[in-house]
């Protein structure tokens, strides 16, 4: 049976909390837990980051008013795009798109990389078997095309559930803490003034804001989603609040569990800030908890993975049909309704990149997911900056409807707010990254590239097709 060209994805089949599951695996909270919090707290404001992710979750809730009124109006696979191209014009959305692609393909090869480590270091912690983190990454992108290529309902329950043991092994352990007092009684110091500004505030400001990435994504399944109006906004508040709660109570309980006063010597002491959550398990709740949360760590990064190859599937599924990419890319499976030409271009472009840097002897952790994690997320947050001025594009043909709120008050405070993330982003992207030197100023240039490719690419699209130019990211929901 051919696949059709120009088909349609699978309509009504995922409810808001469907979507919700999709985009809350792509944040990866276990990873965001067990990974970033520690490194956060390290390089950022120790005990002062729980009120990080305080500010963090209301600046993005700030963002949410605006971009979910758009997407009343707006529902197009291409999301960001969309967005860019019908509010700020079809160059701009050729720019968005171009970021939008890069910027996910930079959080797959990383999520590879440390799939890949993680899944060598524990077949050698468990079974004394020594394989090298090619075998893991390879093992995982083989499942994600497989499930990339089926219906996005087959994805969505098992991320549902992927994500739902994340949150419950962690929550069974942040009780564990509470219930045993903490290393001395329970503090609320983490939300004083005096806790958030201590160290570098602005470092932990930036990485709560990179613990997000991937929420933003609600907007991609619009055109799959049951009641796309009312879906789409509900889940991306639903994930926010979830995301924004979640890390606010797990990373007080952590420091709950040491002591706010020790907070940096017990991370300086651990030869990896990633092992600290662990430590903490081992000593609340045994070691049966953490030989769990191990596991777990596995499963939320597989999720991660999932999630975003759905998302950059759907990109490219949006742009072959608009122009901006090879038309083949927008067939659609006659069965399963998947986008299944997309995701077989997007695991082909993933293999090439994980082998090349098999080849090349590049570090997992270091060079591959630190790095490449970190220019994903820079790129996601122009993306969110750039969707505020979208916003505002759109709001005079929506502003009657919407509100002042909506469309001018809140995209024009959450930009300001992110654009000065993006700002801190650049800056510090040693610390976003953990690479230093000139890597570290070469690198987020891959996103202003990436920008000017897609300029070129829409311009050449005006040129050859002034037609379909002009209807780049219309509604197609």
């Amino acid at each position: 049976m051919s696949a059709r060209s120009g088909g349609t994805l699978r309509r009504n089949s995922l409810g808001p909390l469907t979507i919700a599951f999709l985009v809350l695996s792509a944040a990866a909270p276990l990873v965001g837990i067990a990974g970033g919090v520690p490194v956060a707290m390290l390089l950022g404001n120790g005990a002062g980051l729980p009120a990080s992710f305080g500010i963090a979750s209301l600046v993005l809730l700030l963002f949410a008013v605006g971009y979910t009124s758009m997407a009343h109006h707006v529902r197009n696979a291409g999301a960001f795009y969309a967005f860019a191209a019908q509010g700020l014009g079809g160059l701009a959305g050729g720019a968005t798109a171009m970021i939008a692609l890069v910027s996910y393909v930079a959080m797959l090869v990383g999520l590879y990389a440390l799939f890949g480590s993680a899944f060598a270091e524990a077949l050698a912690a468990f079974a004394g078997v020594t394989v090298p983190w090619g075998v893991g990454a390879l093992g995982a992108l083989a499942a994600v095309a497989l499930l990339g290529y089926r219906k996005v309902d087959l994805s969505a329950r098992i991320l549902a559930v992927l994500v739902a043991c994340e949150y419950l092994v962690v929550l069974y352990l942040d009780a564990r803490v509470l219930l045993a007092g903490g290393n001395a009684g329970p503090s609320f110091i983490s939300f004083t003034p005096a806790a958030f500004l201590s160290g570098s505030p602005w470092i932990g400001l930036l990485l709560s804001f990179s613990a997000f990435v991937g929420f933003e994504a609600t907007t991609i399944y619009s055109e799959e989603a049951r009641d796309p109006a009312r879906s789409v906004p509900i889940a991306t508040y639903v994930a926010i609040i979830v995301l924004g709660l979640f890390y606010l109570f797990s990373a007080w309980c952590v420091v709950v569990a040491i002591g706010a006063a020790k907070v940096l010597p017990t991370i300086q002491a651990l030869d990896s800030p990633t092992a600290l959550l662990f430590t903490i398990a081992n000593r609340y709740a045994g070691h049966g908890t953490t030989v769990v949360m191990r596991a777990m760590f596995l499963s939320s990064v597989f999720a991660g993975l999932l999630a975003f190859h759905n998302a950059v599937a759907r990109y490219g599924y949006a742009l072959g049909r608009e122009g901006l990419l090879p038309g083949r890319l927008a067939e659609t499976h006659p069965r399963h309704a998947s986008p299944h030409v997309s995701s077989i271009v997007a695991s082909s472009v993933l293999l090439v990149l994980v082998v090349l840097a098999l080849v090349l002897h590049a570090n997992p952790l270091l060079t591959l997911f630190g790095l490449m994690s970190a220019v994903g997320t820079f790129g996601v947050l122009v993306l969110m900056t750039i969707g505020s001025a979208a916003v505002l594009g759109l709001s005079g043909r929506f502003a009657a409807e919407e509100g002042w709120l909506a469309t001018r008050a809140a995209p024009v405070l959450a930009g300001l707010a992110l654009l000065a993330v993006v700002g801190l982003a650049w800056l510090h992207f040693d610390a976003l990254s953990g690479v230093t030197g000139a890597l570290a100023h070469i690198a987020p240039l891959a996103v202003p590239v990436a920008a000017v490719a897609g300029i070129l690419v829409a311009a050449l699209l005006r040129t050859r097709a002034p037609e379909r130019f002009a209807r780049l990211g219309a509604n197609a929901g």
